[in-house]
């Protein structure tokens, strides 16, 4: 039986609203509580949030090696401290878990709340690009402008697919672009004096 002239079009109408009130959803810190407990990440950037499954075994494997260069420059010079997957949370409505930071002694010790999740803008942070246009967007263009906008120094994005690590420095107070670095390079900061990377390692 077809529908009579009128209902199809006030059916798609309908469905048009409800999508568009779904969009505009303003996700909090306290909406996450109520989502159930699994191996996906969720995370809220402005408002908006984004839904990550368990990473590749080969996202996994690049934090790591990453994870390992930092700790290990970190505990011979006693500057700071590389932890992954930390709660960062900035606000309600900016609640992240990047795949790496390192933070200063002096930044971290006003840098917890009681539940031991970072509530400062740590001065490093590092994600590994996961497979999906949405996960792209996410690390590349909503991380980027809420990282730049709160104040973290540097922020490395890297590509385990097609080997090569972005550094985004803080210049003028953006986070801008100022290397693309790919195997056979060396990576450094000027955060991390006397720290020096050859980019293969973290690709092993």
């Amino acid at each position: 039986m077809k529908a009579p002239n009128g209902s199809k079009n006030m059916s798609q109408s309908t469905l048009e609203t409800t999508n568009d009130r779904l969009d505009r959803i303003h996700w909090t810190s306290a909406d996450l509580d109520l989502l159930p407990e699994s191996s996906n990440r969720y995370e809220i950037i402005d408002g908006e949030l984004f839904v990550t499954r368990a990473p590749h075994w080969g996202h996994q494997k690049t934090t790591g090696n990453v994870s390992s260069e930092l700790r290990n420059w970190s505990v011979t010079t006693g500057l700071g401290e590389a932890v992954q997957g930390p709660g960062l949370i900035f606000s309600d409505a900016d609640n992240v878990i990047p795949d790496l930071v390192w933070i200063s002694q002096e930044r971290l010790t006003n840098g917890l709340d009681q539940s031991g999740h970072l509530i400062i803008a740590p001065e490093l942070v590092v994600e590994v690009l996961s497979a999906g246009a949405e996960n792209e967007r996410r690390d590349r263009e909503a991380k980027l402008k809420l990282y730049s906008a709160r104040g973290v120094q540097e922020y490395w994005i890297i590509n385990w697919r097609s080997p090569q690590v972005e550094v985004y420095r803080r210049e003028k107070a953006i986070l801008t672009l100022v290397c693309t670095l790919f195997p056979g390079d060396e990576l450094i900061s000027p955060l991390l004096p006397g720290f020096t990377c050859s980019i293969d390692r973290l690709f092993m």
